[in-house]
């Protein structure tokens, strides 16, 4: 059954995006078979899969409100290997319109239902603030990963992330974890950097991932080309990265797996 992952934080500028797109190319590139969920209305994540935001038929808008089964919203990444639900600005709308539904906490929790058994990875992009599409890719997810730039406000923005999730974790979905801490456009050079690096380290010491993302041109300029860093420069230090963090990733849910099943 699929491990779902929802990639917040409510803090722009911090690499979520980038990170979700590079992710599930590198564990698409590992043989897992995984699915993009773009829950952020700029569709940033679906431009950087390439493909057209303004050119799909069905968003996950369509898949929230209820119109659209998500296995028909579900498209293919242009040549990166994973499946994808995508966004683009009418997404907006479904905040007003969830409002007055039912269940709308659980309604993309339903959805990913039907088709958590064909997928290793579904992966939730979120969109940098914590709304009712935020909340409806925590109470679907099994874990969070936050990626994290390490700056002066960055342990400041965590603590309101973590207090909502500890929230949702109380009202809506106990299955919810942590899945790890991501440092993210990391320059060693930078002492800053490090200072916020070892707290995170100190705070959360098995929940940091050892994969470092570095500051990398390639991961910025990829999106404009409509390509995945790992298609636009395989071997750049920004997609190598990604591909470790693939594997830290897997290594770690098959310790847990192992751990669980004895």
């Amino acid at each position: 059954m699929g491990n779902i992952i929802a990639i917040a934080n409510q803090k722009g500028g911090v690499g979520k995006t980038t990170t979700c797109v590079n992710l599930a190319a590198a564990l698409a590139m590992n043989r897992r078979r995984v699915l993009l969920v773009d829950m952020d209305p700029q569709g940033n994540a679906t431009v950087g899969s390439g493909v057209s935001k303004d050119g799909v038929g069905l968003t996950g808008y369509e898949v929230l409100i209820g119109e659209a089964n998500i296995r028909e919203a579900m498209v293919g990444a242009d040549g990166g290997g994973f499946q994808v639900v995508p966004a683009n600005s009418d997404l907006t709308a479904a905040e007003i319109a969830l409002m007055d539904m039912e269940g709308r906490e659980q309604r993309l929790r339903r959805q990913l239902a039907r088709v958590r058994g064909d997928f290793d990875y579904i992966l939730i992009d979120c969109p940098p603030s914590l709304n009712i599409l935020t909340v409806n890719a925590l109470v679907a997810a099994h874990g969070v990963l936050i990626p994290i730039q390490c700056e002066y406000y960055a342990l400041e923005g965590l603590t309101a992330l973590l207090n909502t999730i500890s929230r949702v974790q109380q009202q809506a979905n106990r299955e919810l974890q942590i899945k790890g801490l991501l440092r993210t456009m990391f320059d060693p050079r930078n002492n800053l950097a490090n200072q916020v690096g070892a707290q995170l380290m100190q705070h959360f010491p098995r929940q940091v991932f050892s994969t470092l993302i570095p500051r990398n041109v390639r991961l910025a300029e990829a999106p404009s080309h409509g390509q995945t860093a790992l298609q636009y420069d395989r071997y750049s230090r920004g997609s190598l990265a990604y591909m470790a963090l693939a594997s830290e990733l897997i290594r770690r849910d098959m310790q847990a797996a192992a751990t669980t099943t004895a």
